[in-house]
């Protein structure tokens, strides 16, 4: 089913560069990185569902990741661009990687951050399918209480300084359960790209968080498996844009810069 997201144009010169954040993140995330990347490119900022602004339709649907792919695709196309960049954070790398693989003649290159999600294997995908209904239930009857006891919610963030905290906290107290929800049953499950890794087509860029431990031997994977990938590696840990920004950013907009266009 066809659904669409809020998405805005930032600030800036060159080809567009499509920001897709992190579950239970928002538009603020980007906050720290846009007026450095808007020297090189035009950030596009994008809201997952039952995230920032975009809606958080019921049919789970429209949380399946060639859903996101379409809906990103349509973006591309009211922009009136004939080929861009994405940069995917945690959850959102998943989403961008698939559109890569999906639209490859659309990419100039593409990004992404530590992402056990993107390249969750068979056993780590199998236990989020079984669990997927019991937790998408707890989120429906506890709507915001159960959402903010999610490991994985910014509130438990060590390293973010506390102005970016406030922005991403600020994102967090909008989400909408039922976008939590379907996120749970539908996105994350599906959102692995593991077994495709071989057949990137463009030139791909890992900004790896080397401070989070359990991610690591991810980033050996995609060193090991993925064909035109350079990886960073940033003193950081998974909220990399936000804990190394000035770093980030510089790597970033190098890579964007040294991509052909042609």
């Amino acid at each position: 089913m066809a659904m669409r997201l809020h998405w805005q144009v930032h600030p800036g010169t060159g080809p567009y560069l499509l920001l897709v954040h992190g579950f239970l993140m928002g538009p603020n995330q980007w906050h720290p990185n846009l007026a450095a990347l808007g020297a090189v490119c035009q950030p596009v900022v994008v809201d997952l569902l039952g995230h920032g602004d975009s809606p958080a339709p019921v049919d789970v649907e429209c949380y399946r990741p060639s859903a996101y792919v379409k809906a990103f695709e349509a973006i591309r196309q009211a922009l009136g661009a004939e080929r861009w960049f994405l940069c995917g954070y945690s959850l959102g790398a998943g989403l961008t990687v698939r559109y890569a693989l999906t639209h490859l003649e659309r990419v100039i290159g593409h990004a992404f951050t530590n992402s056990t999600s993107a390249l969750a294997d068979a056993e780590q995908v199998a236990l989020w399918r079984d669990e997927a209904e019991a937790s998408a239930a707890r989120i429906l009857a506890g709507g915001s209480r159960a959402i903010e006891r999610i490991p994985v919610h910014p509130r438990f963030a060590k390293r973010i300084d506390p102005a970016s905290r406030a922005l991403v906290l600020a994102d967090a107290a909008r989400l909408k359960p039922q976008g939590v929800a379907n996120a749970i049953r539908c996105t994350t499950p599906e959102a692995s790209v593991r077994s495709e890794l071989g057949g990137n087509p463009r030139p791909a860029l890992l900004l790896n968080g080397a401070r989070e431990t359990r991610f690591q031997p991810h980033r050996q994977f995609v060193a090991d498996h993925m064909r035109q990938v350079r990886i960073v590696d940033l003193d950081a840990g998974h909220a990399v844009n936000l804990e190394a920004a000035d770093a980030f950013n510089r790597a970033l907009a190098e890579f964007v810069e040294q991509c052909p266009i042609s």
